[in-house]
């Protein structure tokens, strides 16, 4: 018999879901072309949700489920709520473009979404390999199916195609590492896992081949290299409104199922897994910028971008753990969460203003595109610099203490290897300036190339520009999200 800790610990999942299935059988009812209905019943939804995901990680408590599959601690619960708002926020700008594209005719933008973000609340919140295998799976699926919503659209199409077959490969991964991992331990249980590993009661090689398997599945999700290869199809092929749904809320879920699988589950294998992902995170760095030098299409320049982007990510994950001594994990995981969660933000901003600029049988997605945006509109261009420099790490936007806060983690070990990294990753940093500063001077000293205005509805300009100010609020006050990164990840590790 199920308890009522466990209903209690899954009560948001629930939710969404209950409200997922009933507004998928309300949007059957004809509506206009916007689904006014829908839209409105999804953001309150998806408002609820994140309410009680914030009410739990006040709470400050760590509830175990149906037998220790599920657990909702801190951590969780304030990822999953970044993630509803966050998809919040994704169908805020892209109902406009979504419906000006065809693409409302029927829910299925809304709906999915929702499956797609219990797809996330499940990884985030799995405790054992199978629910977060199911979770991956409910996200991706709902995914793919998103990418190809545009069905007669032969770039979404294709794109769909290779996420699909990509994803599918990414997915035997992961699954093939953990059945090793079983083999090894003889649990699918996270905890039992850790607990089998710190024993030494384990095969030693069927773990570590696993491990390579597990990593692997992880690289795709995070979208570093090598297994970055489809980030930038997929980002362009897909319609703008998709391609945020893909590059915004799941790097939450990516981010907390790489820490339950590598730090809860494998954290005694610190040694192993540290440096395969400095080596993902040294390639991404290089390739994901210089790649992004060479694009014209700006969903492409943000898809390698995004590469370099979870390179950091990588660095403040693998500096956790120095010569066995754990004394600055909870600053280097916590520097790591950090980043993932302003990246989020920023991306949500600069997808936002793409959206804006498109017009209907137009999309403005080359960088030419932006020529005297400032002229046009001193509100979006002025979004979408700050988001440019705080990709770039330039102070005092957000992006700039994210960066400084994942270094500080990698040069507190004191090791010559490791402060050699921190010098790389600046440099690397430096070579995204050029980009990124590049669309920033086009649209502030090139000639706009059409004068027509940019409108946008009453609820995306106010969306957009709190989005815009937080990127500068919280780069100048970062102390309140730095804790509260630093709590969830002590709370973690503390149990």
């Amino acid at each position: 018999m199920i308890d009522e800790i466990s209903w209690f610990a899954i009560f948001p999942e629930a939710v969404l879901l209950a409200m997922a299935c009933a507004i998928a059988l309300l949007d059957l009812r004809p509506q206009g072309p916007l689904r006014g209905y829908t839209y409105t019943l999804t953001l309150i939804t998806l408002g609820l949700v994140a309410l009680i995901e914030g009410f739990f990680a006040s709470t400050g408590l760590t509830l175990y489920g149906f037998g220790n599959m599920v657990i909702a601690d801190t951590m969780a619960a304030w990822l999953k709520c970044f993630a509803t708002v966050a998809v919040m926020v994704t169908l805020v700008y892209g109902r406009p473009y979504a419906g000006a594209r065809d693409m409302l005719r029927g829910g299925e933008l809304f709906t999915l979404s929702m499956f797609a973000l219990l797809g996330m609340f499940i990884m985030i919140s799995g405790n054992n390999f199978l629910i977060i295998y199911m979770g991956l799976e409910l996200l991706t699926l709902s995914s793919y199916a998103l990418v190809a919503l545009r069905r007669d659209n032969v770039q979404a199409v294709e794109a769909a195609m290779k996420y699909f077959v990509l994803g599918a490969m990414a997915s035997g991964f992961l699954l093939y590492g953990m059945s090793m991992l079983y083999g090894a331990t003889g649990s699918l249980d996270i905890n039992e896992v850790f607990s089998a590993i710190s024993t030494g009661h384990v095969r030693h090689q069927v773990l570590v081949f696993g491990l390579v398997f597990i990593v692997a599945g992880l690289a795709f999700k995070l979208g570093v290299v090598p297994f970055h290869m489809w980030i930038p199809d997929v980002y362009q092929g897909a319609p703008t409104a998709v391609t945020l749904m893909i590059g915004g809320a799941p790097k939450l879920a990516a981010f907390a199922v790489t820490m339950r699988l590598l730090v809860e589950g494998m954290l005694p294998l610190a040694i192993d897994w540290q440096q395969m992902l400095m080596l993902l995170s040294v390639a991404s760095l290089f390739i994901g910028n210089f790649a992004a030098i060479a694009q014209t299409n700006v969903k492409r320049m943000l898809a390698f971008s995004t590469i370099a982007q979870m390179g950091f990510v990588l660095i403040g994950i693998f500096s956790g753990v120095i010569n066995g001594n754990t004394i600055s994990t909870a600053n280097a995981y916590s520097s790591a969460m950090f980043y993932v969660v302003t990246y989020v933000l920023t991306t949500l901003a600069a997808f936002g203003v793409i959206m804006l600029l498109a017009r209907e049988g137009f999309e403005s997605e080359e960088i030419a595109d932006f020529a005297g945006l400032n002229q046009r509109s001193p509100l979006y261009a002025g979004v979408m610099a700050a988001c440019m420099f705080s990709m770039a790490g330039i102070p005092p936007l957000v992006g700039f203490y994210a960066k400084l806060s994942v270094l500080q983690a990698l040069i507190a070990s004191g090791q010559a290897m490791h402060i050699g990294l921190a010098i790389y990753a600046v440099l690397m940093s430096l070579v995204g300036a050029f980009y990124y500063l590049r669309l920033v001077k086009v649209m502030y000293f090139d000639s706009p190339i059409t004068a027509s205005e940019v409108v946008a509805g009453a609820d995306v300009r106010i969306v957009l520009a709190i989005n815009g100010a937080l990127v500068l609020l919280l780069g100048i006050f970062p102390a309140g999200l730095m804790a509260l990164s630093a709590q969830s990840v002590l709370q973690m590790l503390g149990t």
